[in-house]
């Protein structure tokens, strides 16, 4: 499949990028060098944004993680980091109908896979997202977002055993700070 996405892909970016100029223009400064110019981006860029999968099958979910990991470095976009997000799980009970009575029980899994973009350009990124969601297996959600706090403190899973040692501390009255002499 990302055979036949790709030559498309590949024609949308040679449409995209500008034909290089040698002009030069009249917002220079006499104290300013030239090439302070030449380092901006071309084109407004996302700083950095989420990729976030989420899915019942983990195999699928893997597959495809690993599939918009080679798109994005076939698109020369900057991958900074693909993490895993510990596995949620859901409790589904069917009831009788008409009555309060369980009929049957399930327990559902919810895995959750990240690829963290940088520096992403504003034309290639509607690319990336076209080719994303026309890949999009069966049962798999996607959703992009921009990075936030939120997104990197849901990354790391708390220690259970530092929690209670703390709350301990605070029912006990707290630590008590030492003088210096």
């Amino acid at each position: 499949m990302l055979r036949r996405i790709l030559p498309a892909a590949r024609l949308a970016l040679q449409l995209t990028k500008p034909a290089v100029t040698a002009t030069r223009s009249s917002s220079y400064s006499v104290y300013e060098p030239d090439y302070l110019e030449s380092l901006k981006p071309k084109f407004p860029q996302y700083e950095s944004l989420n990729v976030q999968i989420k899915g019942y099958d983990y195999p699928l979910l893997e597959s495809y993680q690993r599939f918009l990991h080679s798109v994005a470095e076939y698109l020369d976009l900057d991958v900074s980091d693909c993490y895993a997000l510990p596995p949620q799980q859901t409790q589904v009970q069917r009831l009788r109908p008409n009555s309060t009575v369980i009929e049957s029980e399930y327990k559902l899994t919810t895995y959750e896979r990240n690829l963290q973009l940088s520096n992403v350009d504003a034309p290639i990124y509607p690319q990336f997202l076209r080719i994303a969601q026309a890949a999009l297996p069966e049962g798999v959600h996607l959703s992009v977002s921009e990075h936030t706090d939120e997104h990197e403190e849901r990354r790391y899973v708390p220690d259970r055993d530092l929690l209670d040692l703390k709350a301990e501390l605070e029912r006990m009255g707290g630590a008590t700070p030492t003088k210096k002499k």
